[in-house]
């Protein structure tokens, strides 16, 4: 299958996407996280913080510090069983983390590179499973990263930096070829965890979407056909130099160049699966997407949508959000059957759809400097028994902080129809946010990778509303099996503006699970 097709069937025709006769063998599972095998570890302070407020002012970081803002980022928070089936022997247990995942499974790996007094300066992995690093190449990397970031970045500046990886089979196994586009949802959820973790403990950070990808994969010692890094992102005590054009004192670097001032490394790891089947588009597409010379870096020019017609609302003036990141992690959750409808004020409203959107921005290096940006990434939104407001789909304009009518009524009942499986009731939601992106996800100037970008952008995006929901009251649920042509329709996107829904988020009030779980922290 040509890539194009298949990203159109992944997005528009999802059955086209992945064989009709596939089968999920849930016996032969992989784990949820990597465990490495016969190398150095370094454990870390378990007795994490249990309240995290505001934001904290820049400071030296210690390996305790790091640990902490590595387990709010992705360690193992929680222990939950709930029925796999109608048979009430089937008990799944599973272990979750405080950012969502497709299936709870997280595909995605973080890595980190560190250069502090208590540990070797080296590149670590992130075991999760026991809240520990692991060792996998010791020594000072930051000529090495330097060149593989197109000389764009200080990293003697930087006292680590986290690269996010997504291993294939971790959710090829049960969702097939639609993992491809999970994944980079997953990828992007994680990263706008970390990014808001990084505000919290006083942590500096950027991130970068353009790097020569063999040559991080190298560094990490990762197998192509197996893994592969989708973001690195710097960490400072200060922001670090910033600049989005390579500067080519000694030209163009490759990763052919890169890789050979190292030596390869085959670390062992236990994935537990038995029986991994191939995934050739996954590999396709991974190997269509890499980057081979850092000439090739650059920003990219959004164009703003030419829009519909509509009487434009002007929400309240709220001010920002201010709440324990801690307990706000903890009460995150994504409710599916259990929400339950109730009237949202307006305030409420306007405070999730500033406090998300604001607290998105982030420095990246696709953008342009000292220039207004445009939008890559936007929330419309179908709202009911919202508080003064007409009934309708709407889209959200940022920069005026207002709602813009796009169709009048009551649209639940056709959200409702949209859906690929009944796992909610669209009567008991009164507010469902579209992340809505590009159609062409600028592939003109960044080919396939502008898919996988678009896909973490979204993802960032969505951790930003979940967080602000959950501060609220309230809860969300990440959805991507809806109808994306009835969606586009509703908000009449199409042709005209060129854009698409890239992922559904129903959010109101909800009632507490039955299932059973507990806690993993002190």
């Amino acid at each position: 299958m040509r890539l194009e097709a298949f990203l159109h069937n992944l997005h528009f025709d999802i059955e086209k996407a992945s064989p009709q006769d596939w089968k999920v063998d849930w016996d032969d599972a992989p784990l949820t996280y990597k465990l490495y095998r016969d190398l150095p570890v370094f454990p870390l302070s378990l007795e994490v913080p249990l309240t995290i407020e505001g934001g904290s002012t820049p400071k030296k970081h210690d390996l305790k510090g790091i640990g902490h803002f590595l387990w709010y980022a992705y360690g193992l928070t929680q222990v939950s069983q709930s029925l796999r089936s109608n048979d009430q022997e089937d008990l799944m247990q599973s272990f979750r983390r405080f950012p969502p995942s497709g299936g709870g499974l997280y595909p995605s790996e973080l890595y980190v590179y560190l250069k502090m007094e208590e540990v070797p300066a080296g590149v670590y992995h992130y075991d999760a499973a026991h809240h520990q690093l692991v060792l996998l190449r010791e020594g000072d990397f930051d000529s090495y990263l330097t060149m593989a970031l197109g000389d764009r970045c200080d990293v003697s500046a930087c006292f680590g930096m986290v690269f996010v990886s997504t291993m294939f089979w971790k959710n090829f196994y049960k969702y097939n070829n639609f993992s491809y586009r999970l994944q980079g949802l997953d990828a992007g959820v994680l990263i706008g965890q970390l990014l808001e973790g990084a505000k919290r403990f006083g942590i500096a950070s950027e991130v970068y979407f353009q790097f020569l990808d063999r040559a991080i994969n190298h560094l990490l010692g990762l197998s192509e056909k197996e893994e592969s890094t989708y973001a690195v992102i710097p960490l400072s005590e200060e922001l670090a130099n910033w600049c989005t054009e390579e500067k080519m004192i000694d030209g163009p670097v490759t990763s052919t160049q890169l890789c050979r001032e190292l030596t390869d490394i085959h670390p062992k790891h236990y994935v537990r699966s038995q029986r991994i089947r191939e995934y050739p588009m996954l590999i396709k597409m991974n190997e269509a997407s890499m980057i081979e010379s850092t000439r090739l870096f650059g920003p990219i020019h959004a164009k703003k949508g030419e829009g519909c017609e509509g009487h434009t609302i002007e929400l309240p003036i709220v001010k920002r959000l201010s709440y324990d990141f801690a307990s706000v992690c903890k009460k995150r959750f994504s409710p599916e059957m259990d929400f339950i409808l109730g009237k949202v004020s307006q305030v409420k409203l306007a405070t999730l759809l500033q406090e998300a959107t604001a607290s998105f921005s982030y420095r990246n290096d696709l953008d342009e400097t000292n220039e207004n940006q445009v939008d890559r990434v936007s929330l419309y939104a179908c709202l009911y028994n919202v508080e003064d407001i007409q009934d309708g789909a709407y889209h959200y304009d940022s920069t005026t902080h207002s709602l813009r009518q796009i169709q009048p009524g009551d649209h639940r009942l056709q959200l409702q129809y949209g859906l690929s499986l009944d796992i909610m009731n669209f009567q008991q939601v009164p507010i469902c946010l579209h992340v809505v992106g590009d159609q062409d996800y600028f592939k003109t100037q960044l080919g396939y990778r502008g898919y996988r970008i678009q896909q973490m952008e979204a993802g960032m995006l969505v951790q930003r509303v979940l967080l602000a929901a959950s501060a609220l009251g309230m809860n969300g649920h990440p959805l991507l099996g809806f109808d994306v042509n009835s969606s586009d329709e509703l908000y009449k996107l199409g042709d005209l503006q060129g854009k698409t829904s890239l992922i559904q988020i129903p959010i109101g009030y909800y009632r507490d699970r039955p299932w059973l779980k507990g806690s993993l922290h002190s």
